[in-house]
C-alpha cells in the first residue's frame, strides 16, 4: 500500500531488472516512526532493487515491519492479462486482481494514430483537430480493501454505479471496490495465498486452482454477473488530453433511462484522472463545463475543486482519479470544459477536458443479478 508510483520510470526499472534476475519478491515495509508508510521493492536474489515511495497515512498496521506479498513478474507488452492475475497498479499503488477485459476505442488528442475511426467535434468545443481512435485493453479489477483508506485521497474505490429499480429516480447504487485500469497500469505478481486480495466479492468470483496460470480462475458467478451487466459496466470510449504537462484521461459510462413527470431522463457517470507529467506542483482550484444535450440546450457548470475537494497534483503524489454523474433529458449530448489550476508562485492557467459524447442504450435496468451489499447514494 504505496503512495503514487512514477510509471514510465518503475517499468523502466522492471525492464532492466528482468534481464539479470527471475524473482522479485514484493514486500510491504511499515515505518515505525510516525505514521509514514513506506514501500519496498526489493530483488531476492541481490537486493539490490530499492525503491522507497512516502505516503501519509491515518493509521498504520502494528506487527511485521516487513511483510511478503508475492513475487514479481515481468509486464506484458504484448497480449493482455487474463481473469485472476494479481497485480499492483503502477500510478495508485493498490494491490488488485484482475476479472475481466475490456477493449476500449482511445481518442487522445496528443497523438495521431494510425486508425480508420474519429469522433467529431461537438458543437463550440475547443479545437478543430481531428481525433482518431485505436483500440487499447482496460481491465475490470477488484480493489484489496486493505489499500482503499490509504488511496482514498487520490482515488474513488466506488467506480461503478448503477440506477435503483423503482420509482425513486434519485436513488443510485455503488459497488465499492471496483476499478478500470489501463494496461500499462499493471504491475503483474504472483502469490501462493490462497486469498491474496480482501474484498466481499472475491470468493464469490473467484476459485483458487493452483494448476492453472494465473492461480485463480473465474466461477460461474462472476460470468453470469458479467453477462447480465455487460451494457451497464462496458467500457467503449476512452478520451485523453494533454495541457502544460497535465494530462486529463475521461472514460463515460450510460447508466439507463428513468420517467420522470412527462419527460424521460438519461444517467451517465463519468470518470476522470487528472496526472501530473511534469515537476511542478500544482492545485486543481476550479472546474468549468459545458454540457450540450441533443434537445438543443446548452448549459454551464461553474464551481470551486472536484467533488468537494482541490488536489495538489506533484511528482510524489501525481494522480487523481474521481467520478461524477450527469443526466440530460435527450438520449445523447456532448461534455467538454476546463479546469484552472494554481502553480506555487501563484499564477493560474487552464487544463482542457477533452470533450466526450454521452450516448444512451436499449434501457434494461440491471437489477436482476446484483451480488451486493450496496451503497445507496440517493
Amino acid at each position: 500500500m504505496a503512495a503514487c508510483v512514477l510509471r514510465q520510470g518503475l517499468l523502466s526499472t522492471f525492464r532492466k531488472i528482468n534481464r539479470k534476475h527471475t524473482c522479485r519478491v514484493l514486500y510491504f515495509d511499515f515505518n515505525r516512526r510516525g505514521d509514514l508508510q513506506r514501500r519496498r521493492l526489493l530483488c531476492s536474489t541481490c537486493n539490490v532493487f530499492d525503491i522507497q515511495q512516502k505516503r501519509f497515512m491515518s493509521s498504520r498496521p502494528e506487527g511485521k515491519v516487513l511483510e511478503t506479498v508475492g513475487v514479481f513478474e515481468a509486464p506484458k507488452q504484448h497480449g493482455k492479462y487474463e481473469t485472476g492475475q494479481l497485480f499492483l497498479h503502477s500510478v495508485f499503488g493498490y494491490r488488485g486482481i484482475v476479472l475481466f477485459p475490456w477493449h476500449a476505442r482511445l481518442y487522445d488528442r496528443d497523438v495521431s494514430p494510425q486508425a480508420a475511426e474519429s469522433k467529431p467535434e461537438p458543437p463550440g468545443a475547443h479545437g478543430t483537430k481531428e481525433v482518431k481512435g485505436k483500440t487499447h485493453t482496460y481491465y475490470q479489477v477488484l480493489i484489496d480493501t486493505r489499500d482503499c483508506p490509504h488511496i482514498s485521497q487520490r482515488s474513488q474505490t466506488e467506480a461503478v454505479t448503477f440506477l435503483a429499480n423503482h420509482d425513486d429516480s434519485r436513488a443510485l447504487y455503488a459497488i465499492p471496490g471496483l476499478d478500470y485500469v489501463s494496461h500499462e497500469d499493471i504491475l503483474p505478481y504472483n502469490s501462493t495465498d490462497q486469498v491474496p486480495i480482501q474484498h466481499e466479492l472475491f470468493e464469490r468470483f473467484l476459485m483458487y486452482n493452483p494448476s492453472k496460470v494465473p492461480s485463480f480462475v473465474p466461477r460461474d458467478t462472476l460470468r453470469a454477473w458479467q453477462e447480465k451487466n455487460h451494457p451497464w459496466l462496458e467500457l467503449s470510449d476512452v478520451h485523453r488530453e494533454t495541457t502544460d504537462n497535465i494530462r486529463v484521461t475521461v472514460i463515460p459510462f450510460y447508466m439507463g433511462m428513468r420517467e420522470a413527470q412527462t419527460s424521460h431522463v438519461y444517467w451517465w457517470r463519468y470518470c476522470i484522472r487528472l496526472e501530473n507529467l511534469g515537476s511542478e506542483v500544482v492545485q486543481l482550484r476550479e472546474r468549468h463545463w459545458r454540457i450540450f444535450s441533443l434537445s438543443g440546450t446548452l448549459e454551464t457548470v461553474r464551481g470551486r475543486g472536484v467533488v468537494g475537494r482541490e488536489p495538489v497534483l506533484s511528482k510524489e503524489q501525481p494522480a487523481f482519479q474521481y467520478s461524477s454523474h450527469v443526466s440530460l433529458q435527450a438520449p445523447s449530448g456532448h461534455m467538454w470544459g476546463s479546469y484552472r489550476l494554481e502553480r506555487p508562485n501563484g499564477t493560474f492557467f487552464d487544463v482542457r477536458i477533452p470533450p466526450f459524447s454521452l450516448e444512451s442504450k436499449k434501457d434494461d435496468t440491471p437489477n436482476g443479478f446484483l451480488p451486493g451489499p450496496f451503497t445507496s447514494l440517493a
